[in-house]
């Protein structure tokens, strides 16, 4: 079997994200893993052509990551008692950064939301779990909205 020490669990702090952590802490509890809750603030660098000043987007982007560190620990204080877990906020495109952080971190395994966008939505947003599980060395859990 497969060993897995390190679990990335990535959220969006949805109504839907307690379930999501539900399971990683599941998988987490029976492999004895240490599990890396991940939040991806988006970013607004895109924007900074536009006729706003990058000091106002960054400004914006602080505040959005300072609001969501906040979030982080009450969400894993909630819903990971007793396990070895640690929050992480960052920005970027999610799919990328969710990618990213599974490598720099060594997970073994990643755990994630879909969001079973259908049609125009799915044209217009993509699906950042269909990314994930596409480009993943690791195994991805995913977890449908009931």
């Amino acid at each position: 079997m497969a060993d897995i020490k390190k679990i990335l669990c990535a959220v969006d702090f949805s109504d839907y994200s307690p379930m999501v952590a539900e399971y990683a802490a599941m998988v987490g509890n029976c492999v004895g893993a240490k599990i890396v809750v991940l939040y991806v603030a988006p970013s607004l660098s895109q924007y900074v052509g536009f006729h706003v000043p990058p000091s106002s987007i960054e400004s914006f982007v602080g505040e959005i990551v300072t609001g969501a560190e906040d979030t982080m620990n009450e969400f894993v204080k909630d819903n990971f008692n007793d396990l070895n877990v640690e929050g992480k906020v960052v920005t970027g495109y999610p799919a990328e950064e969710v990618l990213a952080i599974a490598e720099a971190e060594n997970a073994d395994m990643i755990v994630m939301g879909t969001h079973g966008r259908k049609g125009i939505d799915r044209i217009l947003f993509g699906s950042v779990a269909e990314k994930v599980v596409k480009s993943s060395p690791v195994p991805v859990l995913t977890v449908r909205p009931k």
